[in-house]
């Protein structure tokens, strides 16, 4: 597991999502489009998610957890995962 900020880890995530969920990895996703909620992609996909950032993260999310409180939005993620390395998020540069 390398690092990562909070920063870090939306570009990881936002990469992932739209090159391989998605499948546009042009897909100007913003940090706070709702995913499930909004329709953009399914709840079936969370798993995939989840395996990701397990892999490439280092933080293993319980299915307990794939919701849509925690999950439905790249800021949703980026806050499970720091809370989960014990770091805060990072709200990005001024």
């Amino acid at each position: 597991m390398e690092a990562s900020d909070g920063s870090t880890i939306k570009q990881k995530l936002k990469a992932y999502i739209t090159a391989e969920i998605i499948k546009n990895p042009e897909y100007p996703l913003r940090d706070d489009e709702p995913l499930i909620s909004g329709g953009l992609i399914d709840s079936f996909s969370m798993a995939h998610i989840a395996a990701f950032i397990e892999r490439k993260i280092g933080v293993r999310i319980p299915d307990t957890d794939l919701t849509l409180d925690t999950m439905d939005s790249i800021e949703r993620m980026t806050a499970r995962i720091t809370a989960a390395l014990g770091e805060p998020e990072d709200r990005g540069s001024p």
